[in-house]
């Protein structure tokens, strides 16, 4: 299983994405808005300036109690880990689970073209676990 077929079984396949230069206020009202825990940071809608997430605010909140005034720009991960369409599954979930990333962009020649949760990956995983249970016990049921 690829990156690509996670992003095909997603219900929505636009990206969420808000510019450097929008409020904090702003993000917390699109992350509550499209019930999702990370949004892409760019300027164009197109390209991959950063990535913010709740993780991002609770941590600034916890230095800073104003972080709601600041700029997105001001709190997002600036370098970000990617994948491609074409990445295998298994490659994916051991990068996410070695770096503690719980959402990753994917690029295709440079374009940003969705984003992945661990969430997402481990229910397409959990998916083919079970039709390959199932295959095997029709296999060792048959008459």
């Amino acid at each position: 299983m690829r990156v690509s077929d996670i992003l095909e079984a997603k219900s929505r396949h636009d990206v969420v994405t808000i510019t450097p230069d929008a409020g904090v206020r702003d993000l917390v009202a699109r992350l509550a808005e499209h019930n999702v825990g990370a949004l892409i940071v760019s300027a164009d809608g197109e390209g991959l300036d950063g990535i913010v997430s709740e993780r991002d605010v609770v941590r600034h909140l916890h230095h800073d109690g104003t972080v709601v005034n600041n700029t997105v720009g001001a709190i997002m991960t600036a370098v970000v880990e990617t994948c491609a369409p074409d990445d295998e599954l298994d490659a994916l979930m051991s990068r996410m689970t070695e770096r503690r990333i719980r959402h990753m962009p994917v690029l295709d020649q440079g374009r940003l073209v969705g984003i992945v949760s661990i969430g997402d990956a481990v229910k397409h995983k959990l998916s083919q676990l079970e039709f390959e249970r199932d295959q095997l016990d029709s296999y060792v049921h048959q008459t």
